[in-house]
């Protein structure tokens, strides 16, 4: 199971206001079906299997291009561990339990 976290973010669109761009990123993800989507104020995080988290922000990111956005800057952060199954859930539930 891999995490990742994507933020898209369109430039030279004449507007400061992204959200209309994100928006079309995130329903790209959350019609795929093939990945949890988990959305944060800065950035979204995916969990699935990492072939399937991979190609999700790959089309997260087409979606701007295919909506205009003539630069389009995608951080993506992965967390993709082994040894053990990783999830959003397990991930806040250890966080929590220390806090």
């Amino acid at each position: 199971m891999a995490l990742l976290a994507i933020s898209v973010a369109p430039g030279g669109t004449g507007s400061t206001s992204v959200s209309e761009y994100v928006a079309k990123a995130i329903k790209v993800a959350t019609e795929d079906g093939r990945v949890k989507v988990e959305l944060g104020p800065m950035f979204s995080t995916l969990e699935g299997e990492f072939e399937d988290v991979w190609e999700v922000a790959r089309k997260m990111h087409l979606a701007l291009v295919e909506a205009g956005a003539p630069r389009i800057a995608t951080s993506i952060k992965i967390d993709d561990r082994r040894d053990k199954e990783s999830t959003i859930e397990s991930k806040m539930s250890a966080l929590n339990s220390r806090l």
